[in-house]
């Protein structure tokens, strides 16, 4: 690990004082310390922000909520507010990580963690995300784990957050504060596909502070949940997983948020699907044709092909739990 500075931010404008100076922000740490340790991340400063009033779920206009980026995982999984409004994020929250972790980290950590390549982790590996011109040893290497949606000629690195997914699905917003004031970015925005620039992940300008994750208003009855396929039960990433909110009325469903998680270099948002499901009356037949197109576009690598069928299934699978048949 190399040396840094470090300092405890007592107040908003000392965190953004130092995210002038270029200094990291750390709170949980569950990520950044690891990525230290193994050298992949080097910052010259770190600004530790756990203190600042980023940690309450409060309720907003017409039934949303707004989750403090400082609110620990473990946190936001069991508020009422969450579970009653929006099981879909308390359910990702409990497919994540260890309890241990999930105590720790938060959630603007948990949307901000870099992905878990093996070649990004590997310093001796070339790596476009981690030095850019490198190139992706990915592409020509072992790629099971990579994505199959979003990819390009410079990386195929999935984004490894399950409450990202149910983010994306129901259509949530990022709150910034910055050097300029603040600021909101659409989460399906905010998470950025590598294209020429894989090294940069997200809609950040530099010093900006994430403040909270807000998730709008959605008609009611709303039912939801998340899906995650791995290769074993605990403390392990997704393969594939989907969130699926649905609001049905008299029979029809009348609004549908579908995405999925460990196919694609972002959160993938599936409105191909979502678009199959709305004004179609519940039904295994309706299930099976909207996740049909759950892989729209995808662009499978050597060893990952077996996504495709799997995103499917999986897809299918959620809209049959949170659906049901009538």
């Amino acid at each position: 690990m190399h040396p840094f500075s470090y300092t405890k931010a007592a107040d908003v404008e000392g965190a953004l004082n130092g995210g002038r100076r270029g200094g990291r922000f750390i709170a949980g740490g569950t990520t950044l310390v690891d990525l230290m340790r193994e050298n992949v991340e080097r910052p010259r400063e770190l600004i530790d922000i756990s203190a600042l009033p980023l940690h309450d779920v409060t309720g907003t206009a017409g039934g949303g909520l707004r989750i403090g980026a400082l609110v620990s995982m473990a946190a936001a999984a069991a508020h009422p507010k969450v579970r009653a409004a929006f099981p879909v994020v308390a359910q990702a929250l409990e497919l994540s990580a260890s309890p241990q972790l999930r105590n720790m980290a938060t959630i603007g950590g948990n949307i901000m963690q870099r992905t878990r390549c093996t070649y990004f982790r590997d310093v001796t590996a070339p790596c476009n995300k981690r030095r850019p011109g490198s190139g992706c040893a990915a592409l020509d290497g072992f790629n099971r784990s990579h994505a199959i949606l979003g990819g390009s000629d410079q990386c195929a690195a999935t984004h490894p957050s399950d409450v990202a997914v149910a983010f994306t699905a129901l259509e949530a917003t990022v709150h910034l504060l910055g050097p300029d004031g603040e600021r909101r970015v659409a989460f399906t925005d905010f998470l950025l596909q590598p294209g020429d620039t894989p090294d940069r992940e997200q809609d950040l300008r530099p010093g900006e502070l994430i403040t909270a994750v807000e998730l709008p208003a959605h008609p009611r009855p709303l039912k939801s949940g998340y899906l995650k396929v791995r290769d074993r039960q605990s403390y392990e990433f997704a393969l594939t997983s989907a969130a699926v909110a649905l609001h049905v009325r008299d029979g029809v469903i009348r609004e549908a948020k579908v995405a999925a998680g460990g196919v694609g270099t972002v959160p993938w948002k599936l409105p191909a699907v979502e678009r199959s499901l709305v004004g179609e009356r519940q039904s295994d037949a309706l299930w099976a044709e909207a996740a049909a197109r759950a892989a729209d576009g995808a662009r499978p690598l050597r060893n990952n092909r077996f996504k495709i069928e799997l995103l499917k299934r999986t897809v299918e699978r959620q809209l049959r739990i949170v659906g049901g048949v009538k």
